[in-house]
């Protein structure tokens, strides 16, 4: 549908959708760069309060252990040491997802993973908060643990937890498994029948930390009479009220949430881990507690992403046309339920127009912390092993990897792997780009390879409010309740300067507390430029509506006879009389004589995000005698819809393709036999640093989303779902060997090369 002829879904804007901007598409100063690059900035573990106490928590050393007593004395007679908490100081009465939040963030009768929260502890200081710890005294009864996905799912694994299962589980499943998903249409048997060359294969994925730099921090009071306050880093400040005031057992107006500046969090910061804790200690101690994690207990105790084993299945004509598909994706989500197979299964095949398709996934629970979202949680992983086998049968009929996604792309009116028809997308146009892109047609050294991947991801709307309030000067102030993870407030300050025709430099946006403003889900799911923009929109388009009415009551017209423009109210015509053009800021210096203050509200789940697509294209050379790899180029390219504000959708784009050069040839959690972790700070967990990144070049496509106004789609996850694959089959051309397991390590690709020969 044409920008022009939108028509706004529950909850769009009144605007008919534009294609000429006067603010959106430009890229001014972020509004938080001085205050960070200053200093000024104040993030989590910058929160300070009067009679502040430290805590620190006690964590299992066990992957899998019964806790049969804690004895706490020794620690709370220590000097300095004000209160202690354990299980026993949380509700006890709660139910499904609350019940696994509280059982992650404080253990009940067994400790499920390696950094499993036992105790914790507030001290006048951070020392003797940390020494009290060492004097908590635990006994435990050790259990058999499980790490691995596809050895919890055998036959004798031990059981994490009997009776997690619902009721989509298959009869004779293992315990372990606790969701199933089964999805597709047509008839794959047939599909393959038709193919002149089917492969199959399987692959493994391992899990992969966000790598933000901030760690988790908190600073919580919670009185004698029921009222809290928290400060805390977090992607969704609604969503840690409403979970601590469920395992505290208090009123969610009570407690008062502020979220800080963010230091990374790619859906890392969208769980609660130590909050409630801190909450807890306050309560006990009356008096406030901070509560800051180090990096080895993020990397024990806060959620990575899933773990992965998947096998693909897909069949081809010789002249390229993909007749059948299957895939089956086990994930692990550690000790609890919800690793989002559905999401890897939904998302493997969604860039192809499929007659046969079908898709298994299965949830599944080992010794491991709870995972946690990371950008398009479980679909990259998907996107690997689907793409790797989607080169591999390229390669072997001849034909060109573009072409051939070219040939079996989804478009407008495909009905998705997952069901529903696509509306307007823009894959195709990402595929045109990059097969005209002269990075695709650029010769290869000695000992390169090239790799091409497509990637897919949902987004949504979620509930959102937004409130905008006129100054007298006719500048603008507005409250958002998303955390800004990537440039969301320069975005909708573009985005009200659109509707209101003021500058950009004159809207400051702010990110309003709980008490402060109606609830807002999380950032995340590529939400906020979508949603809290939309929502910007048409708290603006009320302002607008106010003005006109004010500019018609001092005219003596009728308020349809009053049109804006260029940040002026003016008369519709000659016949609604002969006015000059009265500008904001004259309507807002009278404001409190002719109807009091001007503002513009918006609360409601906006429909119609757009769904997005990407392709990537990356070099990478492997040396033969040490197995080391290095990405020597690399190519983004995206659909973005409209891109608000184009260097940030630039930075998301190679955020994404950093992110995933990590994960694909360096990151992963190492488990040991005893069930520990091996490998909990970065020396040894080894993200990417600028010396391993080549320049990382972007092409915004923008193809508009017709759900909304402005044509917007998100693009923040995308970008992370191509990188996995596109350089596992750049690093597999490289090698003369398909990789099959990530990362792909030096020790992998030499052992790859040795069984090659």
């Amino acid at each position: 549908m044409p920008l022009d002829e939108y028509k706004p879904q529950s909850g769009g804007s009144e605007l008919k959708g534009k294609s000429e901007f006067t603010h959106v598409g430009t890229s001014p100063d972020r509004p938080d760069g001085l205050d960070k690059v200053t200093g000024r900035a104040k993030f989590g573990a910058d929160a300070n309060a009067p009679g502040m106490l430290h805590a620190a928590v006690v964590r299992s050393p066990h992957a899998h252990a019964r806790i049969v007593k804690i004895d706490t004395s020794k620690a709370e007679a220590l000097k300095g040491v004000k209160a202690m908490v354990t299980r026993a100081d949380f509700a006890t009465d709660l139910r499904g997802e609350n019940w696994n939040v509280l059982e992650n963030v404080m253990a009940g009768d067994t400790a499920l993973y390696d950094g499993h929260a036992v105790a914790a502890v507030a001290a006048t200081s951070a020392l003797i908060a940390k020494d009290a710890v060492k004097l908590v005294e635990v006994e435990y009864e050790l259990l058999p643990h499980v790490t691995d996905v596809d050895a919890a799912m055998a036959k004798g694994a031990p059981v994490i937890r009997e009776g997690a299962a619902d009721s989509s589980v298959p009869a004779g499943m293992h315990p372990n498994v606790v969701r199933y998903h089964d999805s597709g249409h047509g008839d794959v048997e047939e599909g393959f029948a038709e193919a002149d060359l089917v492969v199959e294969e399987s692959f493994k994925t391992e899990a992969t930390h966000q790598g933000y730099i901030e760690p988790h921090a908190c600073l919580g009071t919670l009185g004698n009479d029921g009222k809290g306050e928290l400060w805390c880093c977090t992607q969704g400040h609604w969503n840690v009220q409403k979970i601590c005031a469920a395992l505290l057992d208090m009123e969610t107006s009570q407690l008062r949430v502020t979220a800080s500046e963010i230091g990374g969090g790619f859906g890392g910061k969208t769980s609660v881990f130590i909050e409630p804790v801190a909450l807890a200690l306050s309560r006990k101690a009356n008096r406030p507690v901070k509560l800051v994690m180090n990096r080895s207990e993020v990397f024990r105790a806060s959620g990575p992403t899933s773990s992965a084993s998947m096998d693909i299945k897909i069949g081809m004509t010789k002249d390229g046309l993909i007749t059948a598909a299957k895939g089956v994706f086990r994930l692990q989500g550690g000790a609890f339920p919800l690793a989002p197979m559905e999401f890897s299964a939904m998302c493997a095949f969604a860039c192809y127009n499929l007659k046969h398709v079908k898709q298994i996934g299965y949830d599944v629970m080992a010794n491991r912390p709870k995972q946690a979202a990371y950008r398009a949680p479980g679909a990259p992983m998907a996107a690997y092993a689907v793409e790797s086998v989607v080169d591999e049968l390229s390669n072997k009929l001849g034909l060109d990897p573009i072409e051939v996604r070219l040939k079996n792309a989804s478009k407008e009116g495909t009905k998705a792997s997952y069901g529903p028809r696509f509306e307007r997308i823009g894959l195709v146009e990402t595929l045109e780009a990059a097969k005209a892109h002269p990075h695709y047609s650029a010769p290869l050294a000695e000992g390169q390879g090239r790799g091409i991947s497509c990637g897919f991801w949902f987004n949504h709307g979620g509930e959102t409010s937004v409130s905008l309030a006129m100054s007298e000067d006719g500048s603008a102030q507005i409250m958002v309740g998303t955390p800004d993870i990537g440039g969301s407030r320069a975005s909708m300050a573009l985005m009200a300067g659109e509707v209101l025709g003021i500058p950009y430099e004159n809207i400051r946006v702010t990110v309003a507390d709980t008490a402060s403003l109606g609830y807002n889900e999380i950032s995340h799911g590529s939400r906020v430029t979508y949603a809290s923009g939309l929502a910007t929109i048409k708290a603006a388009e009320a302002a607008v509506r106010e003005l006109c009415r004010r500019a018609a009551q001092k005219w003596g017209i009728e308020e349809d006879a009053v049109y804006w423009e260029d940040g002026c109210a003016k008369p519709s015509g000659p016949n609604a009389g002969d006015f000059d053009p009265l500008p904001i800021a004259k309507i807002c210096r009278s404001m409190g004589r002719t109807g009091g203050p001007i503002n513009g509200h918006f609360e409601a789940t906006p429909e119609g995000a757009g769904v997005s697509f990407a392709t990537h294209i990356v070099d990478a050379e492997v040396d033969p005698e040490t197995g080391k790899t290095s990405v020597s180029r690399y190519t983004v390219v995206q659909d973005a819809g409209k891109a608000i504000h184009p260097t940030y959708v630039e930075g998301q784009f190679q955020g994404g393709a950093a992110q995933g050069i990590g994960w694909a040839l360096n990151e992963e959690y190492v488990y040991g036999e005893d069930g520990r972790l091996q490998n909990a700070v970065f020396l040894d967990y080894r993200i990417p640093v600028a010396s391993d990144l080549p320049m990382i070049d972007t092409v915004i496509v923008e193809v508009p989303n017709p759900g909304h106004p402005y044509g917007v789609r998100g693009v923040g996850e995308t970008s992370i779902c191509p990188p996995l694959a596109a350089i596992a089959n750049a690093v597999s051309g490289a090698a003369g060997v398909r990789l099959t397991e990530l990362p792909m390590s030096p020790p992998r690709i030499l052992e790859a090369l040795e069984k090659n020969g």
